[in-house]
């Protein structure tokens, strides 16, 4: 399997339960309101933290790629597919405070 599948699976399965918690809410239009901000900052600061700290741990020797399971651009040290995982994270952690929240809660 190569690296890029695997981040794919991830973000599909993200997706997916962002759906299903999007289709079994109510309330739709405020928590798109409500949540479009503080997802979208912790996507940034996310983002940018992978970027920093993966190739500080590339840089030392933490971490290699086999260079056949990776393809695609690189940021730095690290590929670009290493950025699928916070973004996993951004879309499904909040999904899943949306599916399982007790009903009137936000």
């Amino acid at each position: 399997m190569t690296y890029g599948l695997l981040a794919a699976g991830f973000l599909a399965i993200a997706v997916v339960v962002f759906l299903a918690a999007v289709a079994s809410a109510r309330d739709r239009r405020a928590l798109v309101a409500r949540w479009s901000a503080p997802v979208a900052i912790a996507a940034v600061v996310l983002v940018v933290l992978t970027i920093a700290f993966d190739n500080l741990m590339i840089a030392v020797g933490l971490m290699r790629y086999a260079s056949p399971e990776v393809s695609g651009p690189s940021i730095g040290l690290m590929p670009a597919l290493d950025l699928a995982y916070p973004l996993a994270a951004v879309i499904l952690l909040p999904s899943l405070w949306l599916l399982f929240r007790r009903r009137g809660d936000g």
